[in-house]
């Protein structure tokens, strides 16, 4: 399939499948007339490239994903290497989650005392 059909497929634009390519993600043959030519195979290369980046994971994290589908694999998510990588991203969740429920105890705190405080009218009408 040309890239724009894989673009339109795998719900992407022919800029970022140039790009995944560049990076050496997604596979395309040259035709004589310079076309990219991308197999079947590289759909489902793309749509696991994109569902990983909307899940927060940046390009460098994706590769063994892409090695695993590669594989043979049904899934990109099965072999070792995309395992330590989930791991490891599962870790960082935890610890921006840990950060954020801090952050969120310190601001209820704030809020109760502001709103336990009493203050006195800046001035009084009469």
């Amino acid at each position: 399939m040309l890239i724009g059909e894989l673009a339109a497929l795998a719900g992407t634009s022919t800029r970022a499948l140039r790009y995944y390519e560049q990076r050496g993600l997604v596979r395309a043959r040259r035709c004589a007339n310079g076309y990219r030519v991308y197999d079947e195979a590289e759909l489902q290369v793309v749509r696991k490239i994109r569902a990983l980046l909307d899940t927060g994971f940046d390009l460098a994290d994706i590769r063994p994903f892409v090695t695993c589908l590669r594989d043979g694999n049904d899934s990109g998510d099965v072999c070792p290497d995309s395992v330590a990588v989930l791991r490891r991203k599962v870790g960082e969740v935890e610890d921006a989650l840990a950060r954020l429920n801090a952050t969120r105890d310190q601001l209820h705190l704030q809020l109760t005392d502001a709103m336990n405080t009493r203050r006195p009218p800046a001035c009084e009408f009469r």
